[in-house]
Parts: C-alpha cells; structure tokens; sequence
C-alpha cells in the first residue's frame, strides 16, 4: 500500500478529533491574540489641554464659550491627525497654567510661550514651533527715519526701556548683541507699566520699547485701545519672528506624544494648514518673519 494513502480506522478518527480540538484552542488563542494587539493600537489617550483664555488671537475663549485662538486652532488639527489621541481644553489664567503644567494637572499648556532655557528644564519642549511672536520697536513718529530696524537703531545709540532679566525679551536683545557690530545698552528692570513705557519713550527718555506686534496694534492703533491717544505720535517696526511653543507636562506618556506632534506638525505645515490659519488669525503669516 502506498504510504500517500490514508487508512482510516477509529484510531485514526480519533487522533483527528484530538487534533481539530487542539487546532481550535491554538486559533482562539491567536485570535485573541490579535483582538489584544488591536484593541491596544485602537487606545485613546485623553490629554488635558490649558490655554491663556484672553490672549486674542493666540489663545482665548470666544463669545460663544469655547476654547478658541490660532494656538488652540492648531492644537485641534493636530489631534483631528493623532487618532490615538483625544485633547481636552481648559481656558485659565498665566500663572494657573504653569502652576497645572508642573504639577500634572494638565498635559500641554498653550500662552504664546517662547523658548527659554528655564522653560526646557522645567517642561517638555518639542522640536516644532506652534506659532510665532513677532518683535520689534515702539519708536517715536518723529525719529521713524532715523530707526528703520534693528541695525540703525544700534548704530545711532538709541536707548531702549529696561528689560527685566527674567523676560525672554532680553534674551533677544542678548542675543542679537552677541553678533552686533553696535550693541545695544541693556539695562535691567524688575517692573514697570506699559504705559510708563510709552510716555518715556514720548518724553525721550528713551528711544524705543521693544514690545510684540501683537500689543502694540491692540494698545495703541485700536481706536479702543488703551493707548491710542499716543497713535499719531508713536510708530513700531519689526525685528524679527520668535517661534512659540507649546509647554508640556514631563512624563513618559507625553515625551511620546511630543515626537508624535513633530510629526503632525510636519504635515501640517507641508499641507499649508498651518499658513492658512495664521492667514485667519493674523491675517498674515507670521512665520515669515521668524529668520533663524
């Protein structure tokens, strides 16, 4: 008899009935298997998001309650690319969000916040700018001539407002008189108003504020900002662009999620998302000015 032939005896029938039994626990066990590996990829991780609820128009609660502003506008298209993750939003004050950020309240805390070495030991940074801050000078009308940028503000020795050490403002100005073939006089200050610092610069105490675009259009060329009565005598001129990012809790979980958003960022930025909501928000990009 040939050995390719099969001779089906009840001993045989057995051994087959044993092995479909075996073959059927190894296939339930493999698919559970696979439901496990499924239902851990299909995870959701729910991140507790806080924003500045009136920095308009970073990051602000609209009229209509909502978290709202060109920070959390991104935020939202980057969670609409994780699938594994679902954000939460929270809007709070400055100094709850730090305060919820170390502690773990919350994960990631949007402010317009710049790069300082302080903030990356404190904070997870990811390498991906959210946004950017544009800087430069509050001069008077009358000298708009004399200082048309950085450069010929430095050469001509103008004097700038103190800047308190602690603000990354003077971190800027450090910055640039590293390189400056006419560096700028930094002095420092713990505090003042923002309207001493205008009328200073008025009276020619000094020569210029260094202050965020931002502000300046809202404070002073907003005829309902707290400033412009100086309108007709003040003007401002930029320096540069400062990315801004977002600040988030360390821990395990959330170093992951910081390459995850990198990612997302990317694509973003690839696919003119992040152009186009600076177009909204700004109503230009205001990553053009950021230069290094």
């Amino acid at each position: 008899m040939s050995k390719k032939k099969w001779i089906i005896s009840g001993g045989v029938v057995l051994a087959i009935v044993a092995a479909t039994v075996v073959g059927r626990q190894l296939t339930g066990k493999t698919s559970a298997s696979a439901d496990s590996s499924q239902s851990s990829s299909d995870k959701v991780t729910t991140l507790q998001v806080a924003h500045t609820q009136n920095y308009v128009p970073y990051d602000f609660v609209n009229d209509k309650g909502e978290s709202d502003g060109f920070e959390v506008a991104v935020l939202k298209a980057v969670d609409d690319k994780l699938k594994n993750y679902k954000f939460e939003y929270t809007g709070t004050s400055d100094e709850d969000l730090l305060i919820g950020l170390e502690s773990g309240k919350y994960d990631i805390g949007v402010k317009g916040a710049w790069y300082t070495e302080e903030r990356a030991q404190k904070f997870v940074i990811p390498d991906q700018a959210i946004g950017a801050s544009v800087i430069g000078f509050a001069v008077r009308k009358a000298d708009e001539n004399k200082y048309k940028d950085i450069d010929s503000f430095a050469k001509a020795g103008g004097k700038l407002v103190p800047i308190s050490p602690q603000n990354a403002q003077y971190n800027v100005i450090q910055e640039y008189n590293k390189k400056a073939k006419h560096p700028i006089e930094l002095k420092e200050s713990e505090s003042f108003s923002v309207a001493d610092a205008y009328a200073w610069v008025l009276e020619g105490r000094y020569d210029a504020y260094f202050s965020i675009k931002l502000s300046f259009e809202e404070a002073v060329q907003k005829e309902d900002g707290a400033y412009h009565q100086y309108a007709d005598q003040l003007t401002w001129f930029p320096y540069k662009g400062i990315e801004t990012y977002p600040l988030i809790h360390k821990n395990d979980t959330n170093k992951t999620f910081a390459k995850e958003y990198d990612k997302a960022i990317k694509e973003l930025q690839k696919d003119g998302t992040i152009a186009k909501l600076s177009e909204k928000y700004f109503g230009e990009d205001v990553f053009s000015y950021v230069t290094d």
